[in-house]
């Protein structure tokens, strides 16, 4: 009985811990698909902001990726020697940093759209639950604001 109190302590009753060992796994059966693409799980999913955007200031792509500048700007340096984007401070605000995919960027985006049908068979989901989770998960995130 003296045990009940302790309850929420196990990992059983824990949401995070599914949520981070998912996370683990699926980034874990991404990096054979993106080895072939020499990607990072951080420099692809950058990459997929700036496929989606062509040209963002860093804050604004931290905030769409929920990365720090701290974690961001090792991967744009990385990405920038790769060639896939170029990174040049803004004409109207100088402090505003601004990263523009490059033709060859671009081309990337063409060798990648393998990735998500491999990976679709890495989730033991169907599309509709598939769905659903990207749903709660989207409403987890937004209920949490920005720290």
């Amino acid at each position: 009985m003296g045990d009940d109190k302790y309850t929420c302590l196990k990992l059983e009753s824990q949401l995070c811990f599914p949520l981070y060992a998912c996370s683990k796994e699926i980034i874990r059966r991404y990096k054979p698909y993106l080895d072939e693409l020499d990607l990072t799980y951080t420099q692809y999913i950058t990459m997929m902001a700036l496929w989606e955007h062509h040209e963002m200031n860093v804050k604004e792509l931290g905030r769409c990726l929920y990365l720090d500048s701290g974690t961001l700007t090792p991967v744009l340096k990385k990405l920038e020697s790769k060639g896939y984007l170029l990174r040049s401070r803004s004409r109207e605000d100088e402090r505003n940093l601004i990263v523009t995919i490059t033709d060859r960027g671009k081309q990337l985006r063409e060798e990648a759209l393998s990735v998500p049908r491999n990976m679709a068979c890495n989730i033991p989901l169907s599309p509709e639950e598939s769905g659903q989770l990207y749903t709660l998960l989207y409403k987890v995130l937004g209920g949490m604001g920005e720290a």
